[in-house]
């Protein structure tokens, strides 16, 4: 492997001394988990994402694919040439609010304990965090979102606005050379994740075949069912002390069921929304009774009334 390109201070070397330093040893795959504590961070997935069975089940596979690098590598059974590192740069596509995010943070921190980046963190950006307005504008932004992304994972939203051939003296192709470079070379030191509507995200790869060369899992996030809205929606007002009231949770499956007819839903992003709108009305229905003492169920109850004024209802009659 040649010298990168594009120097992106705070980086490390390519190659990978720590299995070397260890006498070869055959391990179990609990060891490894014991040792990583991997599944902790699996659990805590399944335990704070509702639905997204087939995502869970790809981080999953792709945890167990390299656990059980680490115990190939322990025995000098490499994939690869020396240095070079498993590719897992990945793609997760699929509609707004379906936990994208929230995925990219927990594979960053199975990524850091099983050794394969040194920080863990994540580092979320989109076009213009990336690309500049003028000409030597884009490569040192593109750069310092790399060396603040370096020992973790790069999360790029809407990556499919990086590339814009309508527009001839655009410069995200200046930013995405940088970051194919980056790939390649230090991957070992970062892992990027692609992420977007999927109709979007297939054009912008056929239009890039060298980003779609390294991305090695491609991931789509389906939309949530409407009980799965409905559960989520529970979770977010526990989260914040909030809770249904009688009749209330009902008014909110039927508010879901009208809503999802509508454009431009955006899942668990709406769900959140919603409920806000909702906290507003109770709070504006409270703060009109002023010589009420409010107790704590007052203060933590959403009544269907709160929910019912929504304009959803009124543009369903």
């Amino acid at each position: 492997m040649g010298a990168p390109l594009y120097n992106i201070p705070g980086t490390r070397p390519a190659a990978d001394t720590a299995d070397a330093e260890a006498a070869p040893k055959a391990r179990t795959v609990n060891e490894v988990l014991a040792q990583s504590q991997v599944e902790s961070v699996m659990d805590e997935l399944d335990r704070d994402l509702v639905g997204l069975a087939p995502v869970k089940q790809r981080i999953r596979d792709i945890a167990a694919l390299l656990v059980v690098d680490k115990l190939r590598l322990n025995l000098g059974l490499a994939a690869g040439p020396a240095g070079s590192g498993p590719s897992l740069h990945m793609s997760f596509t699929g509609n707004p609010g379906t936990g994208k995010t929230t995925v990219a943070m927990r594979m960053a921190e199975i990524l850091h304990r099983l050794g394969y980046v040194r920080k863990g963190h994540l580092v979320a950006v989109t076009r213009d965090d990336l690309v500049g307005q003028y000409i030597g504008h884009t490569a040192p932004k593109t750069k310092e979102v790399l060396k603040k992304a370096m020992g973790g994972v790069l999360f790029i939203d809407e990556a499919y606005y990086l590339y814009r051939p309508e527009n001839e003296r655009d410069y995200g192709q200046e930013a995405i050379e940088i970051l194919l470079q980056v790939m390649e070379n230090q991957r070992d030191d970062l892992v990027v994740i692609l992420a977007g509507y999927k109709d979007r995200m297939d054009t912008f790869f056929r239009s890039n075949p060298g980003l779609s060369s390294r991305i090695a899992h491609h991931i789509d996030f389906p939309d949530y069912a409407q009980d799965e809205l409905l559960e989520i929606s529970e979770r977010m007002l526990a989260g914040m002390n909030y809770r249904y009231g009688e009749g209330a949770r009902d008014a909110f499956a039927e508010y879901l069921g009208l809503r999802l007819k509508q454009p431009h839903f955006a899942n668990a992003r709406s769900v959140r929304n919603a409920l806000d709108r909702a906290r507003l009305r109770q709070a504006s229905r409270l703060f009109a009774d002023r010589d009420r003492v409010l107790g704590a169920e007052d203060l933590t109850t959403l009544l269907p009334s709160d929910i019912r004024a929504s304009r959803v209802f009124a543009a369903a009659t």
